[in-house]
């Protein structure tokens, strides 16, 4: 009787540092570094007035987070334009454009 018991001691051993190995592991696989993000923002604005001969695709607002500054960002097929949000002419422009949300 012993000897089983020592023999079931040890598998319990065995098992249960198996089980811990697993544990660690797994917690390493699941840790990723964090990727480069490059910061695709508008720093700085202009207040000039979008002609209306460029067609606007749609809009989005960007709130101020250094490095990024409060803008209007006006999509056309090729580019964004950074406006500044307190123009006046901003409102009347938006009317009709759709919202684009990241």
């Amino acid at each position: 009787m012993p000897r089983v018991m020592a023999w079931t001691s040890r598998l319990i051993t065995i098992a249960v540092l198996i089980a811990l190995m697993g544990c660690f592991t797994g917690a390493q696989a699941n840790y990723r570094r964090p990727t480069r993000v490059g910061v695709s923002c508008c720093k700085e604005v202009s207040g000039g007035r979008i002609p209306a001969s460029i067609k606007l695709m749609g809009y989005k607002h960007q709130n101020a987070l250094s490095p990024c500054v409060d803008a209007i960002i006006f999509y056309t097929e090729k580019e964004k334009l950074c406006s500044d949000p307190k123009a006046p002419w901003i409102k009347n422009r938006l009317n009709g454009l759709k919202k684009i949300v990241d």
